[in-house]
């Protein structure tokens, strides 16, 4: 009996047109950056074989890869590190293997690229960890045919969500540092493009105004411990406010540096909060007072709603874990004036 004929996939049409399958995906998938003679050569194969990209990935769906794909703004940044850590501790313990992209990446890629290369692997499902406006705008323009779940704290009309609570940690902040008796306190966000950097400083300034204290202009920052450093160590005095709140740790990392060799004491003369809970955060001197995101619950979400949502179970449409405040050193009740 003769052998069945080899089922007609992108790399087939890849091989007769002479263009990689990351090329053909594209172009399927309605991406712009395609020359349109690129486009017009594999368009042809495509009528020619009689090919069906609708019906093949509905197929490829069915016959479950047990991988999730991650698509991260920064690997290197500890918060954004520590989610897909617990992704991957998370999608182990259920059999399943994570495939991840940073998008700041020696390669440059962007998120269309990122998503091409994610899906060409076969993926049932994709995670945006980290992410920036500009980046779920990007994925508001790409067909993508398995369930995208976006790490942010907002509900979503498109994707899946999940994340820490971010309100509520910008609450317990704020909330904590007004019981001690601070009145006027600063707060050093992260870039505004990033999802939680603005969540975080949105609920900052409304708690804030719910309790009718002084909202001074916000310092815009860049994760960084460097840039911590740097901005606290320009002070030339002990500043009017008395209490800084930083997005993460490691710009309260640096902030606690620079404090330091600006002769500046905390919490004696001002108190420093960051966000995260790192490792290193009950280590610094002195230990820093930080909002703690449970990181391995958050990966345990991300990986239970993608496979539900690859099997079709009902699930819920935005997830938020809780979070705490974890209260050391670095904060006491504001100096006497």
């Amino acid at each position: 009996m003769a052998d069945a004929p080899e089922r007609i996939n992108i790399r087939h049409i890849a091989s007769l047109v002479g263009v990689s399958h990351m090329t053909v995906s594209r172009v399927l998938s309605g991406h712009p950056s395609v020359r349109e003679s690129t486009k017009q050569r594999v368009m042809e194969v495509v009528e020619e074989l009689n090919f069906r990209p609708n019906s093949a990935a509905r197929e490829l769906a069915t016959r479950r890869t047990r991988r999730i794909g991650v698509m991260i703004e920064s690997a290197a940044m500890s918060g954004p590190e520590s989610a897909l850590r617990y992704v991957e501790i998370a999608a182990r313990a259920i059999g399943y293997s994570v495939t991840s992209v940073a998008l700041q990446s020696e390669e440059g890629l962007g998120t269309a690229e990122a998503v091409g290369q994610l899906t060409a692997q076969g993926i049932d499902g994709l995670c945006v960890v980290a992410p920036r406006s500009s980046s779920v705008a990007a994925l508001r323009r790409i067909r993508i045919d398995v369930p995208v779940l976006v790490v942010k704290a907002d509900s979503d009309p498109t994707f899946l969500t999940a994340s820490a609570d971010q309100r509520s940690g910008a609450d317990l902040v704020v909330d904590h540092l007004v019981g001690l008796g601070h009145r006027d306190i600063v707060h050093v966000a992260g870039p505004l493009d990033w999802l939680d950097a603005r969540a975080r400083e949105r609920a900052f300034h409304a708690r804030m105004k719910e309790w009718g204290h002084r909202e001074r202009p916000i310092v815009v920052g860049d994760w960084s411990s460097d840039f911590g450093y740097d901005w606290a160590r320009r002070l030339t005095r002990i500043p009017d406010y008395t209490a800084i709140f930083a997005a993460n740790d490691q710009m309260a990392m640096g902030i606690l540096h620079g404090l330091h060799e600006a002769g500046i004491r905390v919490p004696e003369d001002i108190s420093v909060v960051g966000f995260d809970d790192l490792e290193l955060a009950r280590h610094t001197l002195p230990p820093l007072t930080t909002v703690r995101q449970n990181f391995a619950e958050l990966g345990r979400v991300v990986v239970e709603s993608l496979r539900a949502a690859a099997e079709g179970e009902d699930i819920p449409q935005r997830t938020l874990v809780p979070v705490e405040l974890i209260a050391r050193g670095s904060t006491a009740a504001p100096r006497s004036r």
